[in-house]
């Protein structure tokens, strides 16, 4: 039997839609509907199930920044045989984001046991979530915001990038929230912090949840609740990339800290008492 049905499928894709790409964690609220389900969150088809409906997001942002991506993409292509445009940033962003994805795949494959085993405990993720609310709130804080993306380099790249590891390593830190602390401390206004961590996401989730295909199918995962699940994540992340956009253009991060931490005590209150385990 598959360790995970439709209507699950769908409220898992929503979560994954909504959390994905604002810096709350989509991996620790994910593990917490899970578990409120009823779902084994370290079951491996379960981890699977949890990376291959991450490519829906990722869908969702190649539409939204389709004409930047073909325009960033088509200048690197380009820049293979035409000197001038190897000066462009287009061309230079698009070997930036390669080399950023490297140290994260390299450590994804390194560490996957304890990725799996140990470290996706809920009690790391509701650490994580609390402690990487400090780290978020401390980083606004230090942010002078007077960078645009324009003024990203590959030092900003292969720093933010390389952050991705911090949400690897402890689900419930965020990779949105890692990525884009980081691009606050270095200075990043919070559009361009906010539209790097979503370009450095691609490589990175898509290839993830391609890696987790075939666990997810061959552990107990039937294909439609993961095609519900994932159909269902891309349209849903398509309408929170939208407004996040709009929100960090105006607002902090306080309110993203603020929950973060509810979450994380409310998570720690539900293991402690064995509601959930």
């Amino acid at each position: 039997m598959s360790a995970i049905n439709v209507g699950q499928a769908v409220i898992l894709g929503v979560v994954e839609g909504v959390t994905e790409f604002l810096p709350v964690s989509s991996t620790g609220h994910l593990k917490l509907t899970e578990g409120l389900m009823g779902i084994p969150v370290d079951d491996k088809s379960v981890v699977g199930f949890s990376a291959v409906i991450q490519v829906g997001a990722i869908a969702a942002v190649l539409l939204y920044f389709f004409k930047d991506i073909v325009r960033i993409v088509s200048a690197w292509f380009r820049g293979f045989t035409d000197r001038e445009v190897r000066q462009h940033h287009d061309y230079k962003f698009a070997w930036w984001v390669i080399f950023a994805t490297l140290p994260i795949v390299v450590v994804g494959l390194a560490a996957k046991p304890f990725i799996d085993g140990p470290l996706g405990s809920l009690w790391v993720v509701a650490g994580s979530l609390i402690v990487g609310s400090g780290v978020m709130w401390v980083a606004d804080q230090m942010g002078r915001h007077k960078r645009g993306e324009d003024d990203t380099s590959l030092k900003d790249a292969m720093l933010v990038g390389s952050s991705q590891i911090l949400a690897l390593l402890f689900p419930g830190f965020s990779r949105s929230g890692a990525t884009m602390s980081t691009a606050l401390i270095l200075d990043l206004d919070r559009v361009a912090a906010t539209r790097l961590s979503f370009f450095l996401g691609i490589p990175a989730l898509t290839g993830a949840g391609l890696y987790e295909l075939k666990d997810a199918l061959g552990a107990g995962v039937d294909a439609t609740p993961l095609v519900v699940g994932t159909a269902v994540s891309f349209v849903v992340a398509y309408a929170s990339i939208a407004w996040l956009l709009k929100f960090v253009a105006r607002h902090s991060f306080n309110a993203f800290v603020i929950y973060r931490i509810i979450v994380g005590v409310l998570l720690l209150g539900l293991l402690s008492t064995g509601v959930i385990g």
